[in-house]
């Protein structure tokens, strides 16, 4: 059974960078896409990052291109979200998933959170101003 364990969320202020990690288990993720996504308060889960484990191909929603990057350590199968520059409005629970459908050709769709089929329990990012 696929596990991911997100870490690395705290307060930050406004500005600064923080790396979250998801360490995921239970099988191999060759073709798998993993996403990040984030929830604010009173707001719907929306998609931030996401990237297809086999492949360098790479999808960001437009608020986060060129301060966010989506990476991954193979040996670790751990993904990372490095976010620069943070501003308040970043702020959320982030969440990885994993897809075990990676071969869609459309990036769009895996910008919706039904695309995923297995989730960590998130982790927390607060952008103080």
């Amino acid at each position: 059974q696929v596990q991911l364990v997100e870490s690395g969320g705290t307060l930050v202020q406004a500005g600064g960078s923080l790396r979250l990690s998801c360490a995921a288990s239970g099988r191999t993720f060759e073709n798998y896409v993993m996403g990040w996504f984030r929830q604010a308060p009173g707001k719907e889960r929306e998609f931030v990052a996401a990237m297809k484990w086999s492949a360098s191909t790479f999808y960001y929603t437009g608020s986060v291109k060129g301060r966010f990057t989506i990476s991954k350590d193979s040996a670790k199968t751990t993904v990372y979200l490095q976010m620069n520059n943070l501003k308040p409005e970043d702020t959320g629970v982030y969440y990885c998933a994993a897809s075990p459908r990676g071969g869609y050709v459309s990036g769009s769709y895996y910008y919706s959170p039904t695309s995923y089929d297995y989730w960590g329990r998130g982790t927390q990012v607060t952008v103080s101003s």
